[in-house]
């Protein structure tokens, strides 16, 4: 068995431990309705987790009440008082700030109302259905660790610790820094924004590149997910930089293919699967809601893709 059979068919046999309860019965929303409230749509990944969402609950016979906060917490709050006043048969909340969340996902409980989430570890919600980031976190920062080759600079982008995800990876990334003394993050950390991502965090790394002119003052930039690491690899290209490489996550089309192209600096992506994401949280909901018993977490396989098997991996996430 080849290299790549045997990670196809890895790949395969965890997608089929994932779903495998789906394969097993038949599910229905049929009569039931559904809220989502998303705190943004804008970036590749939560649009095809939302809108993975929406189709599922109609491919199950239900109907969705989809709201889109437009990444502004007061309007995601705003959403969730609209959605527990509709009192919908369920609600699944995606992403957003945790600390401005939890005590309205507690009131979600407190209505009656079953609350799934995507990305959102609370303990309000019955399940959240999410990737593996505490492998996820780790894997890219060895990965990160392994190019380096043990030694170096690193900056880190580091705006959204509120957000479970973020948190989690980041901590992750820490945890493993702390095995390779000689691996250092350059403080004080960089602050990714939203909205205008890629522009900021282009001009944020040109900025540095003229703190740290010289080969070796920087050796990796590294981001809890990859939209930044897209202006990243900008500003090294532009000035060119070959001597840096940049990591993220989540498998932001334009970023697997700048990790794809040999010339580029983008060292590696942790690339998840959204629409997979959205399908198995509104499947957890059916189960839920037909009197099954739903575990707390659901894990959708992710892949590393990096320099090195980029031709292997990258395809599926390629812009398309």
């Amino acid at each position: 068995m080849t290299t790549k059979t045997a990670k196809g068919l890895t790949i395969a046999l965890l997608l089929l431990a994932t779903l495998s309860p789906a394969l097993a019965e038949e599910l229905t929303l049929e009569g039931k309705t559904i809220g989502i409230t998303a705190i943004g749509t804008d970036h590749d990944w939560d649009l095809k987790a939302y809108q993975a969402q929406i189709a599922e609950i109609e491919r199950l016979g239900g109907t969705a009440i989809a709201l889109d906060a437009g990444r502004n917490d007061q309007t995601q709050v705003s959403q969730i008082q609209t959605l527990i006043a509709q009192k919908p048969d369920a609600i699944i909340e995606q992403l957003g700030n945790l600390d401005v969340l939890n005590p309205w996902l507690q009131k979600i409980n407190d209505a009656g109302i079953p609350l799934f989430t995507v990305d959102t570890a609370t303990p309000h919600a019955i399940n959240n259905t999410t990737s593996n980031n505490y492998s996820i976190g780790a894997e890219l920062a060895l990965q990160m660790v392994a190019d380096l080759g043990g030694k170096g600079n690193v900056l880190v982008f580091n705006g959204f610790y509120s957000v479970p995800v973020c948190k989690i990876r980041y901590d992750q990334m820490k945890y493993v820094l702390e095995a390779f003394p000689d691996v250092k993050i350059i403080e004080p950390e960089l602050r990714d924004v939203i909205p205008n991502t890629i522009q900021s965090a282009y001009s944020n790394v040109t900025d540095m590149l003229t703190k740290y002119p010289n080969e070796g003052d920087v050796g990796a930039i590294w981001a809890c997910w990859d939209v930044p690491m897209i202006g990243a690899t900008q500003a090294l290209q532009a000035a060119g930089r070959t001597d840096i490489r940049t990591y993220g996550v989540d498998g932001s089309p334009e970023f697997v293919e700048m990790v794809a192209d040999p010339e580029s600096p983008a060292g590696a992506v942790a690339a998840q699967q959204p629409s997979e994401i959205g399908k198995l949280a509104v499947q957890n909901v059916a189960r839920h809601l037909a009197g099954q018993e739903v575990k707390p977490f659901t894990f959708a396989p992710a892949v590393l893709i990096t320099k090195e098997n980029a031709a292997e991996t990258a395809a599926d996430f390629l812009p398309k």
